[in-house]
């Protein structure tokens, strides 16, 4: 297969990474999602809990599952307080002080919505002589809305309730020098780079060794994205983002190839084969266990799945928080899966 387009890619991220999408709110970027599968030429269905399926027709009646998820971390309102600011609480696994000062949208039912601030109950150091001593969790933490508000009714007159969804401004800065930052490149860089790969299969008309199920799911930071699969798929790849930090050796210029998370160990053959593949097309690569983390394939085996299942991905530093990564760690990933489908 010829080059991939790396500007296609970059261009869908940068979409993706505009479109709050907190678990469970992701009609729009699903919209999306479809719109660029159809562009493409290929066939899209929805599951009954909204994750989006591209089939690539492939060479045998063998399915073999690619899947990403375009969920990210957010909140949702838990109530309105007294002062009309908001408590709220967390959608995904992250820590309080990782959003603390963060821009925000609340998103009502009636489709308005209202910008603010994620502060702490005690957000000045001239003011509170323990602010910075406070423990960051969600009891001292409150969104201050960009609204003359000052109390619960007021705020209420906006239209905003308890169970209102919660996005963060994902702050996305995407370089000449190929840096990418921005929040929730977990996983949306995943999702950017299995289109580049749906695009190089349409532009160059390859046909996969097996009929490629790419589920793009929207419930993964909660922890069943993927748990439902479709019956004929026999094997999973999910792209997710590879860890970095102390004992590990992955890097932001690579493709991370995941041995085990807490789910246990994914599969060794698929997992041999991806090392294979990564060192036969010299892709800077490393191979990671993540014992705090689970991706879609987790999902899909405690789900019940009867498929053999590994993990990839673009290596991103600072997961679930200020985030980033390489255009070279998307690359290669691309390349990686490319070979594999081949295959």
């Amino acid at each position: 297969m010829s080059e991939m387009n790396k500007t296609y890619i970059l261009n869908v991220l940068k979409q993706l990474l505009e479109i709050p999408s907190p678990s469970g709110y992701c009609m729009r970027v699903m919209s999306f999602v479809e719109k660029e599968a159809v562009k493409l030429g290929y066939s899209f269905t929805k599951t009954n809990k909204g994750c989006g399926i591209i089939t690539v027709p492939g060479a045998s009646d063998q399915t073999l599952a690619l899947t990403a998820h375009v969920d990210t971390l957010g909140a949702m309102v838990r109530s309105v307080k007294p002062n009309g600011t908001l408590r709220f609480t967390s959608i995904g696994g992250y820590m309080m002080g990782s959003v603390e000062g963060e821009y925000c949208l609340v998103h009502t039912r009636e489709g308005k919505t209202v910008s603010g601030t994620i502060l702490t109950t005690k957000p000045s150091v001239h003011v509170y002589p323990d602010a910075r001593d406070l423990k960051r969790e969600e009891a001292v933490m409150e969104i201050r809305l960009d609204e003359t508000v000052t109390t619960k009714q007021e705020t209420e007159a906006l239209g905003i309730r308890p169970g209102d969804i919660v996005s963060f401004d994902p702050r996305t800065v995407i370089s000449d020098n190929g840096w990418i930052k921005s929040r929730h490149l977990d996983d949306k860089a995943g999702v950017a780079a299995l289109f580049g790969l749906l695009e190089l299969l349409k532009r160059e008309n390859v046909k996969p060794a097996k009929t490629l199920c790419c589920l793009i799911s929207t419930y993964e930071e909660v922890g069943h994205g993927a748990s439902y699969i479709p019956d004929h798929v026999s094997e999973m790849i999910a792209i997710d983002m590879g860890a970095l930090g102390d004992d590990l050796n992955g890097t932001e210029l690579g493709v991370s190839i995941c041995a085990k998370d807490s789910s246990g160990p994914y599969d060794y053959e698929m997992t041999s084969r991806l090392i294979e593949l990564a060192e036969r097309e010299r892709l800077t690569y490393a191979v990671d266990i993540y014992p705090q983390y689970g991706s879609d394939a987790s999902a899909s085996l405690r789900g019940g799945n009867n498929i053999r299942a590994a993990l990839i991905g673009p290596g991103v530093h600072a997961s679930h928080t200020l985030e980033r990564t390489h255009e070279q760690a998307i690359w290669n990933t691309v390349s990686l899966l490319a070979a594999y489908v081949k295959e």
